[in-house]
C-alpha cells in the first residue's frame, strides 16, 4: 500500500520551503517526523538564510546541502559551515539552541539546496544530553549498485554503514539512478518514503513526480525504477510510536511540550555564544 505526499510551501522571507512532514494524512515516516525541502533558491550578495537561535527538545536535526552553505551555531558552542553533501547532526535531547545563518558566500550571489529532517529519539533518549556531530562529505560513504550511485547518508544498506549516529532503526539514503536504470531495496527497513530531488520514478508500479512523496507502509522488496535520470532520497526505519510536534519541539509527552514552551518564555534555555536575537515563543 502506498500514499503520495503534496508538500504545502513555506514562506520564510528570503526563501521558500516545500514541507512533506508532518502531514495531515502521515504525520511521520518511520522516526522522521519532519521533512522540508529548501530551495533551490538564489540570493543577492548581502541577502541568504537568517534564522534566528530558536530551542529544540526531543529529537535530532539533520541538515544535508547540494548547494550552497549555512553557517551553524549552538549553545554547546560548536560553530560549524555546512556545505555540500556533509551532515550535520544536531541532538537536542532535553534542550538545545542554535541558529542557522547565510555562510562566508553571504558577500556574492549564492545559491542556497537543501534538506533539513527531524528524527524523533526513542523514549529513552529524549531527555539525553544534547550533543553535535559534524561529517564532512568525504566521510559519507558513496557506492554503486548496479548503475545506480548511492549516497549512504545515515544507517546501513548494501554491506555499507554510515558513520552518522542513529538512535534508532534508521534509514537515510541518496540515489542517483540513470535513465532506464533500477535499484531494488530489500524489505528490511520498515516504512520507506521516496521523495524525488529531480526526475520522477516508479515504484513497484507508484508513479512519484519530484517534489512528492511516496510512502510505503508494507514489509516488501522495493524496485525502483527511473526512465530519465532521477535524484532520489530514501528515509525510513521503525516507527517510534506516537509524539507531539509542536513549534521546534517533538515529545511523547505533552506536558513536557508545555515546560519547554515555559522554559523558552521565561529564558531557561543556554543561550548560542555570540548571538544576541531570538525567535520568540509563538502564540
Amino acid at each position: 500500500m502506498s500514499l503520495i505526499i503534496k508538500p504545502v510551501e513555506r514562506d520564510l522571507g528570503e526563501f521558500t520551503v516545500r514541507r512533506i512532514l508532518p502531514h495531515a494524512e502521515k504525520r511521520a515516516v518511520g522516526p522522521f517526523v519532519f521533512f522540508d525541502h529548501m530551495g533551490p533558491a538564489t540570493f543577492p550578495p548581502g541577502k541568504g538564510i537568517q534564522v534566528r537561535p530558536h530551542p529544540h527538545i526531543g529529537l535530532s536535526t539533520v541538515t544535508y546541502l547540494f548547494e550552497g552553505e549555512i553557517m551553524h551555531r549552538d549553545s554547546l558552542g560548536y560553530v560549524q559551515a555546512i556545505q555540500p553533501g556533509a551532515v550535520n547532526l544536531m541532538t537536542a535531547g532535553r534542550g538545545i539552541v542554535h541558529s542557522e545563518r547565510a555562510g562566508s558566500d553571504l558577500d556574492t550571489t549564492s545559491k542556497l539546496h537543501g534538506i533539513q529532517i527531524w528524527i524523533g529519539l526513542p523514549l529513552d533518549e529524549e531527555e539525553r544530553e544534547p550533543a553535535f556531530e559534524h561529517f564532512p562529505a568525504g566521510e559519507i560513504p558513496r557506492f554503486s549498485v548496479g548503475e545506480v550511485s548511492v549516497g549512504l547518508v545515515m544507517g546501513s544498506a548494501f554491506g555499507h554503514t554510515s558513520p552518522v549516529t542513529t538512535y534508532s532503526d534508521t534509514l537515510y539514503l541518496d540515489l542517483h539512478i540513470p535513465g532506464g536504470e533500477k535499484i531494488e531495496l530489500p524489505d528490511q527497513w520498515g516504512e520507506r518514503a521516496f521523495y524525488p530531488i529531480s526526475g520522477e520514478v516508479d515504484i513497484n508500479g507508484t508513479a512519484c513526480a519530484a517534489g512528492q512523496m511516496a510512502v510505503f507502509e508494507d514489509s516488501e522488496t522495493l524496485t525502483v525504477s527511473a526512465a530519465e535520470d532521477a535524484h532520489v532520497l530514501v528515509v525510513g526505519g521503525e516507527p517510534l510510536g506516537k509524539r507531539t510536534v509542536w513549534w521546534n519541539f517533538v515529545s511523547s509527552s505533552k506536558e513536557r511540550i508545555e515546560q519547554a514552551k515555559a522554559d523558552w518564555k521565561e529564558g531557561r534555555f543556554a543561550a548560542v555564544p555570540g548571538e544576541t536575537e531570538f525567535i520568540p515563543l509563538p502564540d
